[in-house]
């Protein structure tokens, strides 16, 4: 953990009045201008005896109220993919601050559930949100499953709140989310895949990079690096998502946090690696 303090001491060089927030495993909120964006927001943290037992995995409002704190409107949530990590709390934020949902069909199918409306999105259509414009690029998720399967593939089909078990969040399609703001751009890939051929030559300031999956996809940084030329990586999704926020940070196993800046520079020295400290 000495290698992640060190990471979180380097400066994210953001736009005056930019706030990037991490929430935990690979959701955000950025804020500009007292608007904010809340992406694959996921705070409820669904133990892992639900995910064993088969019990439903709903959102937690007294957590949501305690953890996601934006100073003024939410002009969108956006959600790359469908599993329970990243869509438990979509539909509850949604609801909070009656602000618009964007992402698959599958994650229209679960707003549906609750009750709720969403965009589904067309690939690369730009959405003017706010002061935020943002667009969907299709991307894939790491094969966690052996380096073969993705872990609960296919659409979300459910029909019924009370039957959304953990397996029940199907991935759904899978995006990666660019964000441009205050004369920047970010791009935010929650799973360490990508489309080759859907992911052009794009470069952006700032790339919140899910490392979980990625010793299982091969030449991952070779491939992404170059594209998107970013002149700050920040690694996402590498907390224990089962421990609930509160709680003393621990990584994922096998994670290899500590590697993640000389793989980095082993493709390019342009890209400086820096951490954002969890929202607890």
């Amino acid at each position: 953990m000495d290698g992640l303090a060190e990471l979180e001491a380097l400066p994210l060089g953001l736009p005056e009045g930019l706030e990037l927030e991490w929430l935990g495993v690979a959701g955000y909120r950025l804020t500009y201008e007292g608007t904010s964006i809340l992406v694959d927001p996921y705070v409820s943290r669904v133990p892992l005896r639900s995910v064993l037992l088969r019990r439903p995995a709903l959102p937690d409002d007294g957590v949501i109220d305690r953890y996601v704190k934006p100073p003024g409107p939410v002009a969108g949530i956006l959600v790359g993919h469908t599993h329970w990590d990243h869509a438990v709390d979509a539909p509850a934020l949604a609801r909070r601050f009656d602000a618009p949902a964007f992402g698959s069909e599958s994650l229209a199918q679960l707003m549906r559930l609750h009750g709720r409306a969403s965009t589904v999105v067309e690939p690369r259509k730009r959405y003017e949100l706010g002061p935020f414009v943002v667009s969907f690029t299709p991307s894939r998720h790491s094969k966690l499953l052996f380096g073969r399967k993705v872990p609960f593939a296919g659409p979300l089909t459910c029909e019924d709140v009370h039957a959304l078990t953990p397996g029940a969040y199907k991935c759904g399609a899978v995006y990666g989310i660019r964000i441009e703001v205050a004369g920047i751009a970010l791009y935010h890939q929650g799973s360490a895949d990508l489309d080759d051929d859907a992911l052009g030559h794009e470069p952006v300031d700032v790339f919140l990079a899910g490392v979980t999956g990625r010793q299982v996809t091969p030449r991952y940084w070779e491939r992404i690096l170059p594209k998107l030329d970013p002149r700050v990586l920040v690694p996402t999704h590498y907390d224990d998502f089962f421990a609930p926020l509160g709680t003393r940070l621990k990584l994922i196993r096998k994670v290899n946090l500590e590697g993640v800046p000389d793989e980095v520079r082993a493709v390019t020295q342009d890209a400086t690696v820096a951490a954002l400290r969890r929202v607890d």
